[in-house]
Order: C-alpha cells, then sequence, then structure tokens
C-alpha cells in the first residue's frame, strides 16, 4: 500500500492573459496594501511602472539594484528599503533574482509578497530563500517567503529574449526532474511534475516555430508554475545542489546553468530511477529521455557546456567536495566524489552526458 505526506503549501494563484492590467490591483486591494515596495530591474523598470500607474500612490519605494543569486548585500539594501519607507506589501516583478530579493526582504520583515514573474523561473511558488556571500549560496526553507499571491500574465514574457526563454522553460523542466527523486517526492508532487513536463515540451516546440505564439508562453507558464509547485514541495536534490553551488562559486546564470547541467544529472541519476525516467519519457513522448532534453537545449540555443559560460575545467576541483557534502543521502545514485567530478567535466565539456552514466 502506497504511503506518503504531502505538504500542500498556500497562496492564491491568479492566471490568464492581461491579467495584470484587470486582477493586479483588486488583489493588492484584497491585502489592503497601502504603502507597497516595488522590487523590479532596470530592465523591468518601464513595465513595472506601467503595471503599477492604476496603484501609483500606493508604491512608497522602489528597489532597482537585483543581482543574480541574491549577494547578502542586496538583501540588506532591499531590506533597508522596505523599512524606510515603512511597506506593508512588496511587489516583484521580474524574473528569480526579483523574486529572490522580495523572498530576503519577507525573510526577515515578515511582510506579504505579491509576485508577478515574468520569466519561467518558478520561485514564485516556493518557500525557499536564497543568498551569496563571498562566493558561497545558502539555501533554506521558510514559509514566511512564499508569496501570498502570484498573478501570472502570458503577456508578460511576450518580450523575453529567445535564448532566455528557452533557457529559463528549460529550468523548469529541471525542476520536474527532479521532483521525481527529491527527498519529499510523493505520488502528488509526481503527477504535477509530469504534466508540468508535458506543457513545457508543448510550449517550447511551438515557441521554436513562432516566438510569439501566445498559446505556446501560456503552455510555459503553466508548466513553470506546476514545476514550481512540485519542487516546492518534493525538495531539492542532486541537480539543484550542483546549481547552487556552481552559481554561488562563480557568478554563473542561473537559468543558463541549470539548461546545461539537467541531462547530466539525469544521465547519472536515469538508471536507478526506473520509476522515474518512465514518467519523464511519457511527459516527453520518447523513450531516449537524456537525448531528448539535451537535443531539446542545444536545439533551441542553449550553450553546449558550462566552459561556454566562462567557467574554467580548473574550478571543477575546487567545489566538488562542497557539492558532495550538501547532496541528498537518498539519491538515486549514491553521490560520489569521483562521480560529482566526471558529471562536472562532461557538464563543462558538453560531452555525451550518456558517459555520465557509465
Amino acid at each position: 500500500m502506497t504511503t506518503f505526506t504531502y505538504d500542500g503549501l498556500p497562496g492564491r494563484i491568479v492566471f490568464g492573459a492581461g491579467a495584470t492590467r484587470t486582477r493586479l490591483p483588486g488583489e493588492l486591494d484584497l491585502l489592503d496594501a497601502q504603502r507597497i515596495l516595488l522590487i523590479a530591474t532596470d530592465t523591468e523598470g518601464d513595465l513595472a511602472t506601467t503595471l503599477c500607474a492604476p496603484f501609483a500612490d500606493r508604491v512608497a519605494a522602489t528597489f532597482s539594484q537585483v543581482r543574480p543569486h541574491v549577494p547578502v548585500e542586496v538583501a540588506e539594501l532591499a531590506r533597508k528599503a522596505a523599512t524606510e519607507a515603512d511597506a506593508d506589501l512588496v511587489l516583484s516583478v521580474g524574473g528569480g533574482s526579483t523574486t529572490g530579493t522580495a523572498k530576503a526582504v519577507a525573510l526577515t520583515t515578515g511582510l506579504p509578497v505579491v509576485a508577478v514573474p515574468t520569466t519561467y523561473a518558478g520561485s514564485e511558488v516556493t518557500p525557499v530563500w536564497g543568498m551569496t556571500d563571498r562566493g558561497r549560496k545558502t539555501t533554506g526553507t521558510d514559509r514566511r517567503v512564499l508569496p501570498t499571491t502570484v498573478v501570472y500574465d502570458p503577456d508578460l514574457t511576450a518580450t523575453l529574449p529567445a535564448e532566455l526563454a528557452v533557457a529559463s522553460a528549460l529550468n523548469a523542466v529541471a525542476h520536474c526532474v527532479e521532483a521525481f527523486w527529491a527527498p519529499r517526492h510523493s505520488p502528488v508532487s509526481s503527477a504535477v511534475a509530469e504534466d508540468g513536463i508535458r506543457h513545457l515540451v508543448a510550449g517550447l516546440h511551438a515557441i521554436d516555430a513562432s516566438a510569439t505564439d501566445s498559446a505556446a508562453r501560456s503552455d510555459l507558464l503553466l508548466g513553470a508554475y506546476l514545476a514550481g509547485s512540485a519542487f516546492a514541495v518534493a525538495g531539492s536534490g542532486l541537480h539543484h545542489k550542483i546549481c547552487h553551488v556552481l552559481g554561488g562559486a562563480f557568478d554563473l546564470p542561473h537559468a543558463q546553468t541549470h539548461a546545461i547541467v539537467l541531462p547530466y544529472v539525469l544521465a547519472y541519476n536515469a538508471p536507478n530511477a526506473r520509476e522515474a525516467t518512465d514518467r519523464i519519457a511519457r511527459a516527453l513522448g520518447r523513450t531516449d529521455i537524456v537525448t531528448a532534453v539535451r537535443e531539446l537545449g542545444t536545439g533551441l540555443g542553449v550553450p553546449g557546456g558550462l566552459g561556454n559560460l566562462g567557467m574554467s575545467e580548473a574550478d571543477i576541483d575546487t567545489v566538488v567536495d562542497d557539492i558532495t557534502a550538501i547532496a541528498p543521502a537518498d539519491n538515486p545514485t549514491p553521490v560520489t566524489d569521483d562521480g560529482v567530478r566526471a558529471l562536472l567535466r562532461a557538464a563543462w565539456a558538453g560531452s555525451d552526458p550518456g558517459e555520465t552514466a557509465r
């Protein structure tokens, strides 16, 4: 008989084309937000200003000094901005780094967060926070950082550069794949993850044909929500441990790093995760899942290896111990120094992921 524990996470999801125009002001009213700290990068500044126009008088301050991997000094500046503005709510408009900065504020202030994602990061539906201090990224779980409301609007991803859209969507695929064997996986999280892969792959194939395909953007954003939801309850596995260490140590771009590493971790775990690989194959519509995932990335412009992101081969040995120290004990394939080193060398060179499993 199947037994499992599933911790359903609270949160309100508003999804639909144009939802930020028609629904966002009302959602802020529901939370009685009167003094809003807006967090958005300079790149998203014009969009954020437009979205906030109906309630501009309630935006008490804007914080734009967002950085990938949320350096601790950036987190402190954002918290200071919230305190000085006497903010009663944080509104984030942007990708995973923007959401992460809002979470850093919520972690110490307890302020509610309303998230408006513009990428497929998925962070907006997880209670996971992450910050980087002197090249070392630390993550944790705290329900205070889980956004109270998420407004998903596929229209906001229309101008997302194709390269970033693909990498971000493959990052979401990684959330789904990892949810099958992460420490708190369950039949519920696996079902959500399988459907998430199905939507993401459909969206990726369609967006390859037409970057302006609104149905593809909806598929991708729905898939990203499902991916983040599955990851949020299943927890973080080997893939995310690797990417968090690499991102913190070498300041690698988050989405591209996940997209590159994914097929190598999949190849590493697949021989010892038969049920998971069967479900991943069903969602992908292919039996050769490692090849399918890698081709999906390379065929859509993802860099071939970590070396293309600026990581040097000499960097590999400097992070092996950090990865094995935090790798889950119940990973499908036992995590060893030699195994991690081989995986990283293959991912750095962009060589055949199948070599990882041999």
